[in-house]
C-alpha cells in the first residue's frame, strides 16, 4: 500500500485508489523479494575488484550508480518518491537481465541489490529492513548511512550518438567516450543504415553535437 501510495502520486498531491495499482506494487515486491532470496541462496559474495571488473560488469555497475544519483536527488532535494521508485523499478529490469554468476558478477549484484534496498527503505522499510538483514547485515536498515555516489562508475567508456541525414534520423552509432569530431564522422559514414541514405553523395556540412548527435548534410 504505502509503494502503491508513493509511486502513484506526489506526497502533495491527490491520490486516485487503484486496486489494480496496489497489485502492481505488490508484484514489484515479490520480484525483489525473489532476486534477493535468490542470490543470497547462491551463498557469500567476494568484496568488490572495481578495476579488475569486465565490460559488461562495469555497464551494469554504472547503471546502478546512475540510478542511486537519481533517487538521492528526488528524494532528498526534490521529494518526488514517485520518479525515485520508477528508477529503482527500472534498475532491477536491468538486475533481471544480468545472468553473470562469476565471483565479480556476483559482487556487482550484492552492491545493486544493497543499492536497491537503502534505495527503497524510505518508502517500505519493514520490507527493507527485512531484505537488508537478508543480504548479510546484522543491524537495522534505519541505522545504515545513505550510499554514496561512485564518481568513477559514472564514466562511460563508450557512447551512444544518434546520425542524422538531412535531419531524418537513420542511424545509432557507438564510439568511444573520448573520440573526437573526425573520428565519429568516420564511423558515421561507415554504418551500413547511414549509407543507404547517403548512397554516395558527397557530404556538404556535418555537425556533430558531442556525445548527442551527427548531422550529416548531403
Amino acid at each position: 500500500a504505502r509503494l502503491f501510495m508513493m509511486f502513484a502520486a506526489p506526497p502533495e498531491q491527490s491520490l486516485e485508489w487503484s486496486d489494480e495499482g496496489v497489485e502492481g506494487a505488490y508484484r514489484f515486491m515479490k520480484r525483489l523479494w525473489k532476486a534477493v532470496h535468490q542470490h543470497v541462496a547462491q551463498g557469500p559474495t567476494e568484496g568488490l575488484d572495481v578495476p579488475g571488473l569486465g565490460p559488461v560488469q562495469r555497464d551494469l555497475r554504472r547503471q546502478v550508480h546512475e540510478t542511486l544519483a537519481k533517487v538521492t536527488t528526488d528524494i532528498g532535494r526534490r521529494r518526488t518518491f514517485n520518479t525515485a521508485i520508477a528508477a529503482v523499478m527500472e534498475l532491477m529490469n536491468a538486475l533481471a537481465r544480468s545472468d553473470d554468476h562469476s565471483p565479480q558478477g556476483r559482487a556487482v549484484m550484492q552492491e545493486a541489490l544493497e543499492i536497491v534496498v537503502l534505495g527503497l527503505a524510505p518508502v517500505v522499510p519493514h520490507a527493507c529492513h527485512a531484505l537488508w538483514q537478508e543480504l548479510g547485515h546484522a543491524g537495522a536498515v534505519i541505522d545504515e548511512r545513505w550510499p554514496q555516489v561512485d564518481a568513477d562508475a559514472l564514466v562511460r567508456d563508450a557512447i551512444e550518438v544518434v546520425v542524422q541525414v538531412n535531419g531524418k534520423l537513420r542511424g545509432r552509432i557507438t564510439v568511444a567516450a573520448s573520440a573526437d569530431e573526425a573520428t565519429v564522422r568516420q564511423a558515421a559514414l561507415a554504418d551500413v543504415n547511414v549509407q543507404k541514405f547517403v548512397e554516395g553523395r558527397p557530404v556538404r556540412k556535418f555537425v556533430y553535437v558531442p556525445g548527442k548527435l551527427a548531422n550529416l548534410v548531403v
